[in-house]
Parts: C-alpha cells; structure tokens; sequence
C-alpha cells in the first residue's frame, strides 16, 4: 500500500497595479520627509520666509497704502499666503534637478516602481511643506491683526484652494526641474515665471489702480483669481469692492480650479514622460 501526500502552499495574493502604485507613492513621499527631518534648513528657511513676508509687509506699506472698506493686514494676507504657496511650489524643480544631477534618479531606475512614483513622492513632499508654511503664516496673520471674517468651512475651504493650486505648480516646476541641466537654472526660470504672475495681480494692490495694459493682465492672471477666491472664503473682501464683468472675475474659486484641473491634466503626463526619458539614457 502506497500512500502519497500532496503539499499545498498557497502563495500570498499579489497587490494590484493601483495598490503598488499607491505604495511606490506613499514610500517615495516618506523619503522626502526623511529628507526635511535630516535637513531641518530646509523647514527652517520654509517657516522664517513667511513671517518675514507677513511682518514686511503689515508693518513696512500698511501705513502707505489705503484700502477703502478694510485694513491692508486683512487685504494683504491672501496675497501673502498665495505668493508663498506659490514660491513654494518651486523647491520641486530644484530637488528634481539636483537629484538627477547626484544620481539619485539613477539609483530608483534599478527598482521595480512606477516610474511616476518619484514625482508623486517628491510634489507630496512639497504639499507638506507648503501646509506647514500656510499654518505659520496664519498664526503670524492673527498675531498683526489679521483676522477670518467667514465660517470654519469656508476658511477651510480657502487652504485647501490655495494648496491644491500650488500642488498643482509643483508639477509644472518639477517638469521644468527634468529640462534644465543644473539645480541653479530651475531657480531663475522659476523667478522669470512666478514673479510677474504675483506682482502683476491683487496680491499686493487692487488691480484697478494699475495701468491699463497691466490691469487687463491681472485680471486674467491666475494668481489674482486665485488671491480674489481665497479673500473671499476667509471673509477679508472690502466692502464696496467692484466686481468685474467677465466670468473669472465673478467666479475666482471656480475659475481656479479649472486652472488647477488643465495643469494637471497637461503636465502630469508630461512630467511622467520626461522622466522615463531621462532615466533611460
């Protein structure tokens, strides 16, 4: 009498694609975080930068500029806060370029992860920062008498617009970080991008006391529908402020995120493609 004895093992079930791509995510995230912990310059610079902004700016050309209906401390910090998320958003060009130029990017090609991980990680890892700097900011706006005029929701609300478009930068930047040769080029390409986009808005004036050619800029500029949507969520509009006739005028909140949708939608794959390109030379 024989007697065989079949032995089973099952094998544990593999994670789907969109498991793996959401941990390939989650472990490139975790090493920029690693990264600001190791590197605390990096969080130091991000929370000093903002309090500067906020005190030059409420102490230096409060007493100068007048805005009819309100204090320039409530006019002021929505443009503060978008001109820093917005700078902010640079930092993932630099970290991208300055990690294809030490070779990081070369270590990650030899691993079995999506290749769309590693920006996923690195405009993560910004969003962060971007978030500590917007809590430093308000706790300093409320020390200078900045104050929410709205509800908790629409306050709310208002963060979120402001990080959802400046994460929404981080791809264009970290794009931009994959075309240029070396980490120190990022930074001027970003400031010939970024300057005229805040300083050519309501972030720091109304719009309608600029020239003519300048004012028609500001009123299609992104950053001043992103500023005008983000006034109005935390309540800080002046009252008998005029309301433009077009329609992103009228609607800024929706019109940013429309803004934010369309730079998702272009620079998403093309961050993604440009990064398989440089990784497979």
């Amino acid at each position: 009498m024989t007697a065989s004895t079949a032995t089973r093992t099952d094998a544990p079930p593999q994670p789907g694609p969109a498991a793996r791509w959401l941990n390939d995510g989650w472990i490139t995230t975790r090493r920029n975080l690693i990264k600001i912990k190791r590197v605390p310059d990096i969080l130091v610079f991000t929370t000093l930068q903002p309090i500067m902004f906020v005190l030059l700016f409420t102490y230096v050309y409060a007493g100068v500029i007048d805005i009819p209906g309100s204090t320039y401390n409530e006019f002021i910090m929505a443009g503060i806060f978008a001109q820093t998320v917005v700078f902010g958003s640079t930092y993932s060009g630099s970290a991208m370029a300055q990690d294809l130029k030490d070779g990081i990017i070369d270590r990650f090609r030899t691993l079995p992860m999506s290749p769309s991980a590693v920006l996923i990680g690195r405009t993560n890892g910004d969003l962060l920062i971007n978030s500590i700097s917007m809590v430093v900011m308000m706790a300093t706006g409320f020390i200078v008498g900045w104050r929410v005029r709205s509800s908790l929701i629409e306050a709310i609300a208002g963060v979120g617009l402001l990080l959802l478009f400046a994460y929404a930068l981080s791809w264009v930047m970290a794009f931009l970080g994959m075309m240029v040769r070396s980490p120190e080029v990022i930074n001027n390409v970003s400031f010939l991008i970024l300057f005229p986009l805040t300083f050519i808005s309501n972030a720091f004036v109304p719009a309608e006391t600029l020239p003519p050619p300048l004012r028609v800029f500001a009123e299609w500029n992104p950053v001043t529908s992103l500023v005008q949507a983000a006034r109005e969520l935390f309540g800080n509009v002046p009252a008998g402020t005029p309301i433009g006739d077009s329609w992103v005028q009228q609607n800024p909140a929706f019109a940013v995120l429309i803004g934010v949708a369309v730079i998702l939608i272009v620079f998403v794959p093309l961050a993604i493609r440009r990064f398989s390109q440089v990784t497979s030379r």
